[in-house]
């Protein structure tokens, strides 16, 4: 039997490529619009670490889950 859950991941970045922090209500409004459009999510509040490479430049990420 093939079961039709799918399981999604997004990492939600803590602050902006300029270093401010993203505010904790605007992460906020995001985690509900998707319990609005999906009917759950789960939340990770500890620290991701991201980097990655754009023209050269190396960025690093604080993430949530």
């Amino acid at each position: 039997m093939s079961s039709k859950l799918r399981r999604f991941e997004i990492l939600f970045p803590q602050q902006y490529n300029d270093g401010r922090e993203i505010p904790r209500k605007l992460r906020g409004q995001a985690l509900k619009e998707i319990v609005d459009q999906f009917g759950a999510a789960s939340f990770e509040p500890t620290a991701i670490e991201g980097y990655w490479h754009h023209e050269g430049v190396l960025y690093t990420d604080s993430l949530s889950r």
